[in-house]
């Protein structure tokens, strides 16, 4: 992606078309990216599911829905904002042609059987032919879903003792020790290279160090979610009969509100895993890893190809989730929003940090390891 954007930028275009340029990039290559486009003095027009990236860059706002585009001036909030102001208006103007409405039609029901009033009636049903009709502000679908509370666990949850990693000649770790304890939701921050992702797949049991040990809690039961877990989905099975397969027992109706409130309604949930997208996918296998949720996440990315909507859901439902978290994203809004500590790799070794993401910030004056606001 790093490279596939350095070459556009290289052509010093006029205008940019960009689908989705955060996806795949790392917090740096992000917050780069993010100063590059500020000052570039061409048109910009892109689609993005990262509230503080379009914050920073966007000053207008396209709304597609209903086959209809609405124009905003102004960032992603000024948007928020705005629609929400015009969808209170829209009611409000609904809701008193409504009334006048049943008003009108109150009286022609109780006077149209009188010679008297015949005038009267029929010049009022010729004005309510010619009304304009006000239409009630269109409703996002929200499903909300009740996810089981994560059974409990012993306090220390995840052990890492003296552990060495590397890659062929490359050392990632040298004698790490790390320790994660109930309820604590850690962020992983760290440059591209730092070894974010192979700390993860340790704690995962995905890789094993070279020496020293991880050892997980007795009572610890594990969620991981990497973007190769994606590709263990049954091709030909249905988004549906994937969860019945995971969850027999669970009945058609919770299972088909877990679908909806992952964004998979009506004729979606029979859709083949082979014909999904990324997204679609990434969605799925978050379902059935919350349904019934474990008392560790270790999410590797987790909102990677997710559009706001199912974010906002995601941060809802981890909020208020019990268990411990060990996670890496890109992410400010979800970052700021889930953790509660920060452990930063640096090549002078660990840093870690009481508070979450935004205390993290406002203590380094760094969004991001190495890079200075």
């Amino acid at each position: 992606m790093r490279v596939a954007l350095a070459r556009i930028l290289l052509m010093r275009p006029d205008a940019m078309l960009l689908d989705e340029p955060s996806n795949h990039l790392d917090l740096e290559s992000l917050i780069w990216l993010e100063q590059f486009l500020k000052n570039y003095d061409g048109a910009l027009l892109m689609t993005s599911h990262d509230r503080e990236f379009m914050n920073r860059i966007v000053n207008k706002v396209v709304e597609i829905d209903g086959g209809s585009l609405t124009a905003y001036s102004g960032n992603y909030e000024f948007y928020q904002q705005q629609r929400a102001i015009a969808d209170r208006q829209q009611q409000a103007q609904f809701e008193r042609q409504q009334a006048m409405l049943a008003k009108e039609i109150a009286f022609i029901e109780r006077f149209k059987a009188r010679a008297s009033h015949a005038a009267q009636v029929q010049s009022r049903v010729k004005k309510l032919e010619k009304i304009d009709r006000v239409e009630p502000p269109k409703r996002r679908q929200k499903v909300s879903f009740d996810f089981q509370p994560a059974p409990r666990c012993g306090e220390d949850v995840v052990t890492l003792k003296n552990v060495h990693k590397g890659y062929g000649s490359r050392s990632i770790y040298e004698g790490l020790d790390f320790q994660v304890r109930r309820r604590e939701r850690w962020c992983v921050m760290g440059i591209n290279g730092a070894g974010k992702s192979t700390l993860l797949k340790l704690v995962a049991g995905a890789s094993e160090p070279d020496n020293g040990t991880v050892a997980r809690g007795p009572s610890v039961r594990m969620g991981y979610f990497a973007q190769h877990a994606m590709e263990v989905l049954e091709g030909e099975r249905s988004v549906f009969q994937t969860l019945e397969d995971a969850f027999p027992q669970a009945g058609q109706a919770p299972l088909r509100a877990l679908a909806g409130c992952f964004g998979f309604s009506g004729d979606e949930i029979e859709k083949k895993c082979r014909v999904l997208s990324g997204g679609e996918k990434a969605r799925l296998v978050m379902a059935l890893m919350l349904f019934d949720p474990p008392n560790l996440l270790v999410l590797d990315e987790p909102t990677n190809h997710l559009d706001i909507a199912t974010k906002e859901m995601l941060i809802t439902a981890l909020s208020q989730y019990e268990g411990t978290m060990l996670f890496v994203s890109h992410d400010r809004h979800f970052l700021a929003a889930l953790s509660n500590r920060v452990l930063e790799l640096t090549p002078e070794g660990i840093h870690t940090y009481g508070g979450g993401y935004t205390e993290y910030v406002e203590r380094t004056g760094q969004e991001a390891p190495g890079l200075r606001n």
